[in-house]
């Protein structure tokens, strides 16, 4: 199995050689029938021929145009609580993707510790997760996470985030490239953000922007930068930037596109001497511990970093010798906040009305 840096060297050309391009082509092959399946379903539900079902509340859909790794869950938490800010009751609904049987997922134990004041349900069944959240929890709205695909749930506002790393999946539909259904799926979205958009010229932006306002003539633009934060020990225990900064650090992460957590420790100065990939929401075991602990100490690093989602599955202050930081990543808009806003309010003026 391909870890997800190897994967994407591969399907955006970086990789050269007879092998890479093999591949290329065998991923090719695979690409048509699954591009196929995906817009026979969107025309479907955009068709009425498949059912779609609406809810008794507004529902916010937050998702991806490409596979994951832009940043929904530091969004997810900056709308709950724009959200929490207005006193609306909101509940997080998701599939719980990569979660075992009866257990809360990484996003949701992440967003568990962030927002203690916003429940987060998560079932395979979101029409029925939508449900329990308005019936039983009384929440006046729903943050749907990662919903930009799932159809059979109406929702009142589509937001999408396309990584600035790579916008466009690479120009292909998985697994040929990372985009999760082709590319002119972009037209349902009413709100387009772009993240990481920090690491692009403002001239790489605009050539991003006048693309999408091509694909979705009508949805507000915005861009965001990931703000790193502080380091967060599993105990609680906080570190500043600086205790890291120009030290020697192993890292590691089980995330959907690594290369940005790597720019974001880069960004904070550290020295990274070691790293390691495992696949998005990897299911960390005892022996997936033991195996980093002898990783780590045989580093000569002075910390071994991850990311948050990591940290939530790990819960080890310490991996042998070395002490276990997890970064901690932010959301700062650099442009649109505004439009986000002006989005959000009708919706925050029904869930009111609904009392």
């Amino acid at each position: 199995m391909l870890d997800p840096s190897t994967f994407r060297a591969i399907v955006s050309g970086r990789r050269r050689g007879p092998l890479a391009a093999l591949a290329r082509g065998a991923l090719s092959v695979a690409e048509a029938p699954y591009s196929w399946a995906m817009r026979r379903r969107n025309r479907a539900y955009a068709s009425g021929r498949r059912p779609s079902f609406a809810a008794d509340v507004p529902v916010v859909s937050v998702g991806n145009l490409t596979l994951g790794g832009t940043g929904k869950t530091p969004l997810v938490e900056w709308i709950a609580r724009w959200l929490r800010g207005h006193d609306i009751r909101v509940a997080i609904v998701s599939r719980g993707y990569g979660a075992r049987t009866d257990a809360a997922n990484d996003e949701a134990l992440e967003l568990e510790e962030r927002l203690p004041d916003v429940p987060h349900v998560q079932n395979a069944d979101r029409v029925a997760a939508v449900a329990v959240a308005v019936d039983e929890l009384q929440c006046q709205m729903i943050l749907l996470d990662d919903g930009f695909q799932h159809r059979r749930l109406r929702r009142d506002l589509d937001i999408v985030l396309l990584d600035a790393l790579e916008p466009f999946g690479f120009e292909h539909v998985f697994p040929r490239g990372t985009l999760r259904e082709p590319l002119d799926g972009l037209s349902r979205a009413q709100v387009v953000i772009l993240s990481r958009a920090d690491m692009l010229t403002a001239p790489e932006r605009e050539a991003i922007r006048g693309r999408v306002l091509a694909l979705a003539p009508g949805a507000a633009w915005a861009e965001c930068a990931h703000r790193p934060g502080q380091f967060r020990a599993a105990s609680g225990a906080t570190a500043s930037l600086e205790s890291l900064r120009g030290k020697p650090v192993a890292a590691f992460c089980g995330i959907g596109n690594p290369a940005g957590f790597r720019h974001s420790l880069a960004g904070c100065g550290c020295n990274i001497v070691a790293w390691r990939e495992f696949a998005d929401h990897h299911a960390y075991e005892r022996a997936d511990l033991e195996e980093l602990a002898k990783w780590a100490d045989a580093s000569e690093a002075a910390a071994v970093v991850c990311t948050h989602k990591d940290l939530v599955k790990l819960r080890v202050d310490r991996l042998g010798s070395r002490p276990l930081w997890a970064l901690e990543v932010g959301l700062e808009f650099s442009r649109g906040e505004e439009a986000i806003a002006q989005a959000l309010a009708p919706l925050v003026e029904r869930a009111r009305a609904r009392e």
